[in-house]
């Protein structure tokens, strides 16, 4: 069995608990947070809740944490460091900074003598490995990823984190001409402008600044500033009441041409559609976690990525099965 801790127990934490309960493998051991422990009520029976300075205790206990911390001012701090003394996986994604961050990880991991595997859920994640297949498969050709229409939870929380902002949904929402000119193989030239639009959703605090508010999302590096973004500001009862889900989905197109002369045109496309975003990103640090201890063991050390991970890592079942029921 395969020890397992939570460190921080939100929408994500909340959804590793579920995803950890459906694999056979999978031990939860403990949970850790910076909240008061005996605030925090699991799902599941005669797991501890510990606060952040009892981790110091758990070195020699645990395989793996799984830290759910947000991308904007968490994870930068908390994952390297924890893997200083630990094994971690993380879901950082801040597709921008995500070299900065691979950087101060590995440095961290590597000193402790320990694996991480950063930027891991569907995008950065799956639409990663997607995105390396398709290019080595048609080098001659054009990628394009799309998400939503759906809520992201990193760029929410980054509005969160702005002063007077008490909460928000963001939502992503392709372009559909640029998505149409794509599976007609037009190999459109788009910028991520031209590719999608940004809706938050916001509830200031009261007497906030909301023209401050507005444009500090606007201006917002790597979040905000190279989209067409919208700011409407809600009440906490109505964005309770129409904003409360968490869908997301999106899809990886890739287009080329093979033969000779390039005659064929091909196209592949992945495509997501999800009612929880934080409980399929959970459910892909579930099996993150099984694949990093499986190199862990190995040998490998330091910072990883899904594209170093090799795809029968992931999987609870033997070699025999896989190649039985997979291939």
């Amino acid at each position: 069995m395969l020890r397992l801790a939570i460190v921080g127990y939100g929408n994500l934490g909340r959804g590793v608990e579920a995803a950890a309960r459906q694999n056979k493998d999978m031990n939860l051991c403990a949970v850790f947070t910076r909240r008061d422990p005996a605030t925090v009520i699991l799902q599941t029976r005669d797991v501890p809740v510990l606060s952040m300075d009892a981790l110091a205790d758990w070195e020699d206990k645990l395989d793996v944490l799984i830290l759910c911390g947000g991308s904007a001012t968490d994870l930068p701090v908390m994952t390297p460091a924890i893997a200083r003394k630990f094994n971690v996986i993380d879901s950082f994604d801040n597709h921008g900074n995500i070299p900065t961050h691979y950087a101060a990880v590995d440095a961290a991991a590597r000193e402790g003598d320990h694996i991480a595997v950063i930027s891991v859920g569907w995008d950065p994640g799956l639409f990663s490995i997607n995105r390396l297949y398709g290019g080595a498969v048609l080098p001659e050709g054009k990628g394009y990823t799309f998400w939503g229409k759906g809520v992201s939870q990193g760029h929410s929380d980054a509005v969160r984190r702005i002063p007077g902002v008490a909460d928000c949904r963001q939502y992503t929402i392709p372009v559909p001409e640029a998505m149409e000119a794509v599976r007609n193989g037009e190999d459109p030239e788009l910028t991520t402008r031209q590719k999608h639009t940004r809706y938050c959703y916001v509830v200031a605090e009261e007497n906030a600044d909301k023209a401050a508010i507005e444009t500090a999302i606007k201006t917002m590096p790597n979040y905000f500033a190279d989209y067409d973004t919208t700011v409407e500001f809600v009440t906490a009862e109505e964005l309770k009441r129409d904003h409360s889900g968490l869908p997301h989905g999106g899809s990886v197109i890739r287009s080329g041409v093979t033969g000779w002369n390039g005659e064929n045109r091909q196209t592949i496309e992945y495509k997501l559609t999800l009612d929880s975003n934080p409980q399929f990103t959970a459910s892909m640090l579930v099996a993150t976690a099984r694949a990093a201890v499986k190199m862990y063991d190995r040998g490998e050390r330091g910072c990883k990525t899904v594209l170093d991970i090799a795809p029968a890592d992931l999987s609870i079942l033997s070699r025999e099965e896989m190649l039985a029921q997979l291939l």
